[in-house]
């Protein structure tokens, strides 16, 4: 009996205790948020940076984050930078600071005020200034449209306002706005546009790309020894793809790749996916001259870390790409010319840098519709993987640049048998 006794004396003590460490926590938080009575005062509006602690600001940036200093700060309940609302977090928020991104939406009414809702449901406001970026250009969605097609600039801050109407310019040609939305502009492109960069303007200020419309710098292949003038640079290696001028082409002629199987696992098909474009001749010593230049000779590749690859490409909706990666090798002639003509730096196993380019793998499918658009292939972020899809360890420099291969290849991904249909022009080498 008294073991009985002691051992429901012991529970119900364990209890007591549990229950009231329970009762402590639910009870104890010095630091739990409440709304507290009456309104807030702003003494200033200051950076949330340590570095920037000092610098006081009537205004700020979409997106960046500020630092309300006051009293009673604790009483706001909601917060509106012009009529876009803010998302308040009480985790950073006190009697005298509160710390808020300044909403990312670019305002319908502009008022430069902030609104504070209280508890009470009061209003109270302070004078500040929602600063809108001046336009971005990130890219175009086919730099060498032909004339009378739709093209799209794509980017930021497209804005367009009653006093200062939203404006395209390209060169000295101010361009007819077709739509637009924040981040793009739908135009056709007009006769007569020459090679320039591309101009938007807004009530925030004026962009210009990096890119030019009709970009012929640091062009590699345009019309590949097809007799049109360009470069005159074309197949020079193992393989002849075929190059084609039909009612498809961008620019006179083009490269033909694929229209053959291709299966899942991207095998290896070099007499249908692989151009090689390998300097140099049959001779001791190679003469690298005429169209057996090194590529080097032709563009220039100094901060070749800021440039990028770029180019045209189509593929017929009939004729989706679903598997392997389109491998794109840059070489320099320790690797390949033509006297040592060789496929093994293509797969040796020493992790020689190279681009992958593969955006099937986004959907398990992908095609342009049959329209053209440009590829973008930063040099110093996207050749960085070796034939499998594993970081490189070799990475490029300045003497990998006299030769060049574009190989759909393996690449790491599994895709869907399919018998796709790549055709590529305009092979460059820009400013990115």
């Amino acid at each position: 009996m008294k073991s009985k006794k002691y051992i429901n004396w012991f529970v119900a003590a364990i209890v007591m205790v549990v229950g009231g460490l329970n009762f402590t926590s639910c009870e104890d938080e010095p630091d739990k948020f409440e709304l507290t009575s009456g309104g807030p005062s702003i003494r200033y509006v200051r950076m949330s940076t340590a570095e920037n602690a000092d610098s006081l600001v009537t205004g700020a940036y979409m997106d960046n984050t500020i630092c309300l200093v006051g009293e009673n700060l604790t009483s706001i309940k909601e917060m509106y930078f012009n009529d876009q609302k803010a998302i308040l977090n009480t985790s950073f928020m006190t009697k005298n600071t509160l710390l808020v991104d300044v909403p990312g939406t670019i305002p319908s009414t502009v008022t430069n005020k902030i609104y504070m809702i209280t508890n009470g449901n009061d209003t109270v406001n302070y004078d500040f200034k929602v600063l809108v970026p001046g336009p971005v250009i990130s890219s175009m969605s086919c730099e060498w449209t032909k004339p009378g097609e739709e093209a799209q600039v794509i980017g930021d801050y497209f804005i367009d306002d009653p006093s200062v109407p939203l404006t395209l310019t390209v060169g000295n040609s101010n361009i007819e706005i077709k739509s637009f939305t924040k981040n793009a502009i739908t135009f056709v492109v007009p006769n007569g546009l020459s090679e320039s960069p591309v101009k938007i303007s807004t009530i925030y200020g004026t962009a210009q790309s990096k890119f030019n419309y009709r970009d012929t710098r640091g062009m590699m292949f345009d019309d590949w020894g097809a007799g049109e003038g360009g470069t005159g640079l074309t197949n020079h290696g193992w393989h002849n793809r075929d190059i084609k001028n039909d009612a498809t082409s961008l620019d006179g002629s083009y490269m033909f790749m694929g229209g053959a199987a291709m299966t899942a696992d991207g095998a290896w098909n070099d007499g249908n996916f692989s151009f090689e474009y390998w300097p140099g001749d049959w001779n001791t010593p190679q003469g690298f001259t005429g169209t057996d230049i090194r590529l080097s000779d032709l563009v220039s590749f100094s901060d070749f870390e800021n440039k990028a690859l770029k180019f045209e490409m189509c593929i017929p909706a009939e004729n989706p790409w679903m598997a392997g990666a389109m491998q794109v090798i840059f070489s320099g002639n320790d690797r390949v010319t033509m006297q040592t003509a060789n496929n093994t730096f293509f797969n040796d196993g020493s992790g020689y840098s190279r681009a992958l380019y593969r955006p099937w793998t986004a959907t398990g499918s992908y095609d342009t519709g049959g329209k053209w658009v440009t590829v973008t292939l930063p040099i110093a972020t996207s050749f960085v993987y070796n034939e499998e899809g594993s970081p490189a360890s070799i990475p490029l420099t300045e003497k990998d640049f006299t030769g060049l291969t574009i190989f759909v290849w393996g690449g790491g991904v599994v895709g869907t048998d399919c018998e796709p249909v790549i055709k590529i022009d305009n092979v460059r080498v820009v400013p990115n």
